[in-house]
Parts: structure tokens; C-alpha cells; sequence
């Protein structure tokens, strides 16, 4: 079998099982986690982590705590079959199921990655257009330069994307970690948000904004890619010991990063509902905010236009990076269900063009009117909802499958 992403798989040599320095194997284990951490926080992540703020204060902090603990079971699953398996999650179900199910599952998945791929091309595209002005249709065009970006780093490994990526999520948790610092939110509130009530699930509009908090947090994607990162170490899999090793360095690199996940989605959340719940008008998009955080009126003498920028430009990273992991995803999905066999960065295209022109059609549909991209995004955390499922469910037969896993069967840490 041909192997996931192959060109970077096996390709981060490890220290042995029998070498002592915990430091040592964790800091050469970290990565993967990163990478997909930052599907977590992506511009679907930020417009209902905002929205939550905005409409009730600190409320809804439980479910995103709640989100991101189901996060970590599942990319430990995820973690598991690469690991174990030498797999993805791709691959696994192309090999269990006839071909007319494969190729509906790999619609399904196509349009979820194309609802993933919204989020961090649109993201992207607002944010140029805040920034420098630049009409959407241009910004959504100069997402296709991240492939070449992906080739690029790629040809001097998976640690450089990776590291670009770790600098890229502590850049942004500065940021905003200073705009919360400085809007002085009430931090007893704030503890009070972490603990869930029963409220949540008898206000309807707390309940759906909680279903999107949790769409848009526990997303496909992510197990396909993580499943496949996974296979980027190389060591002896031979040895159980250095496979036990692997599952619980690669847990703690994917539970740490999701923790980072987890608090910059929680400062956003805290943004939102310290800035503009007590103003008159609900906060309606990312322009808003962006106009407010330079708005003496809203957010009185914090404003200022260093605070918009700084805003804009954290959801440039954001919508950059996760535009790169989703088209990673996109080629493991592509790759693993119908087994395509062309150069690589033919494929790289062909993935990101699949998911590109339908963005592109439905901009001249709705003009590239920034709102209605906005309202996009939030129904593409539906299509993932709807299509998790699908992921999910064949994703915990396999690793339940003693076959597959053998002695990793009932846990993925030893």
C-alpha cells in the first residue's frame, strides 16, 4: 500500500524507546499536534467563539471546554490508527468497504473539506480586505499561493511547516492575550463560564450557538490529517515498546496544542463578551469587530486602531494556516479513497482546485458580499456536523477491530 503522504512520512527520526530525556522525545514528537491544533481555531472557530461573547457574556466558556475534551478522544483515536495501523483514516476505510459506499464517503468527505477549505480561504480573504482593501475575489485567488507555499517547505521537511505553524498559534494567543489583558474582563465571571448549567440546554438560542461551538470545534478534518501526520516519526515499529512510546508522545503533543486551541478560543470568546456584550447591536461579523476594537463609543479607551490591526492580522495567520492544513487534508482524503497516482504537486492542485471553484461560484452568486461569506461560514459548520458522523463512526470500529490494532485494542496508551 502506498503510503500517507509520502513524502513526509517516516521522515522525522526519534529518539529510541531506551533513551532517558523525556524533554528530548517530547520536543521531537511535537508538531502533528500544531498542525492540527489550528483546525480548532480557524475563522468558523472565531465567528461563533465571538458571537457566544457578544450574546451572553462568559456563559458558553463550559462547551468549549466540553468541546475540546471530546477534541482530544478523538484525535486520540486518530493518533491510534496511524500509529498502530500505518494508516489513515483514508486509507483504513477505502480497504473495509465495497466500492460504491468508498466513493459515496468520499463525496460526503469532498464536500465537508470544501466547507473546511471555506473557512480558511474566506478567513483569509476578509482579513487582506481589512487589512489592505483588497476586494474579496482577489484575497480568495491568492489562497491558491499556499500550495506552492506547501511544496516549498515540504522540500526541506515537515518540521519547517511545523514550526511556522507553532509560531504562528503562539503569535496569535499574544495577541490576543494582550487585547484581553488590556480590556480588563472580570475573571470571576470568566471561572463561572467554565462550569456548565443546565440553562444552556433550555435556552434555545444558548443551545444552537452551543451546537455551533461544538460544529465548528470538532471537525472532520482533523482525523484524517492527524492520522496521517502521525506516520511522519520514524522509529522502530517493530518494537511494541517504541509503539507504546509513540501513542503516548504523540497524545501529549495533540493534548497540549488543543489546550492552546482551547485558550485562544476562549480569549476570543472572552473578547467578545467583555467589548460588546453591553452594547445595543449583537456583533454581526468580523468587519464589526474590527471597526468596534477602534471605536471609542464600544469599547471606550481601549480603542484604538493598533487593536484593529493587530485583530485583522491574527486572522490572516489564522486563515492562512488552517487554508495550508486543510489542503493537506483534502490530498489525504483525495489520495486515500481513490488512490490517485500523479506528481505531487499536480495533486496538490487538483485538491486545492476541487475545493476552490465551488468557493469561487458561490462568491459570484452572492456578488463576494462580505456578510453573506460571513453566513457561509456559519452553515459550513453545519455540513461538518453532518458530516462527522461519517467520520467518526467508522473511525471507532477500527480502532475496536483487534485485527487492526491488536493489543492497542481497548486503549491507545500503555
Amino acid at each position: 500500500m502506498k503510503k500517507s503522504l509520502d513524502e513526509i512520512n517516516q521522515s522525522v527520526k526519534v529518539p529510541s524507546v531506551y533513551e532517558a530525556s523525556f524533554l528530548q522525545k517530547f520536543l521531537a514528537y511535537s508538531g502533528p499536534g500544531a498542525l492540527v491544533a489550528v483546525g480548532y481555531m480557524d475563522p468558523g472557530n472565531w465567528l461563533t467563539s465571538l458571537s457566544s461573547g457578544s450574546q451572553f457574556k462568559y456563559q458558553l466558556l463550559s462547551v468549549l471546554l466540553i468541546s475540546i475534551i471530546i477534541a482530544m478522544f478523538m484525535q486520540s483515536l486518530a493518533i491510534k490508527l496511524g500509529v498502530v495501523a500505518r494508516q489513515d483514516l483514508a486509507q483504513a476505510i477505502a480497504q473495509k468497504v465495497p466500492k460504491p459506499i468508498r466513493y459515496c464517503l468520499w463525496i460526503l468527505n469532498e464536500i465537508a473539506m470544501m466547507a473546511t477549505d471555506l473557512t480558511g480561504v474566506v478567513g483569509t480573504a476578509i482579513a487582506l480586505k481589512l487589512l489592505f482593501g483588497l476586494p474579496l475575489i482577489f484575497g480568495i485567488l491568492l489562497t491558491i499561493l499556499d500550495v506552492l507555499i506547501v511544496l516549498l517547505f515540504l522540500r526541506f521537511g515537515i518540521r519547517r511547516i511545523e514550526f511556522i505553524v507553532l509560531a504562528a498559534i503562539l503569535t496569535v494567543g499574544i495577541i490576543f492575550g494582550i487585547e484581553v489583558f488590556r480590556a480588563n474582563p472580570a475573571f470571576g465571571k470568566i471561572f463561572q463560564g467554565i462550569i456548565p448549567t443546565s440553562d444552556i440546554i433550555h435556552n434555545h438560542e444558548k443551545l444552537v450557538l452551543s451546537l455551533s461551538i461544538m460544529g465548528a470545534t470538532i471537525m472532520p478534518h482533523n482525523l484524517y490529517l492527524h492520522s496521517s501526520l502521525a506516520q511522519s516519526r520514524r522509529y522502530d515499529y517493530k518494537d511494541p515498546l517504541q509503539v507504546n512510546e509513540a501513542l503516548r508522545f504523540a497524545n501529549w503533543d495533540s493534548n497540549v496544542h488543543l489546550v492552546a486551541a482551547f485558550i485562544i478560543n476562549a480569549l476570543l470568546l472572552i473578547l467578545g463578551g467583555t467589548l460588546f456584550f453591553h452594547t445595543n447591536d449583537q456583533l454581526a461579523s468580523l468587519q464589526d469587530v474590527f471597526n468596534g476594537l477602534k471605536n471609542a463609543a464600544i469599547v471606550g479607551k481601549l480603542a484604538s486602531p493598533v487593536m484593529s490591526w493587530l485583530f485583522a492580522f491574527a486572522l490572516l495567520i489564522t486563515g492562512l494556516i488552517s487554508s495550508i492544513t486543510s489542503t493537506l487534508s483534502g490530498q489525504i482524503v483525495m489520495e486515500g479513497f481513490l488512490n490517485i497516482r500523479l506528481p505531487l504537486w499536480q495533486r496538490r492542485l487538483l485538491t486545492r482546485f476541487v475545493t476552490l471553484i465551488p468557493i469561487l461560484i458561490i462568491g459570484f452568486l452572492v456578488n463576494f458580499n462580505e456578510q453573506d461569506f460571513e453566513n457561509l461560514i456559519v452553515y459550513a459548520q453545519i455540513a461538518l456536523s453532518i458530516a462527522l458522523p461519517f467520520t467518526l463512526f467508522p473511525m471507532i470500529l477500527l480502532t475496536s477491530n483487534s485485527k487492526l490494532m491488536k493489543e492497542h485494542t481497548k486503549s491507545s496508551r500503555r
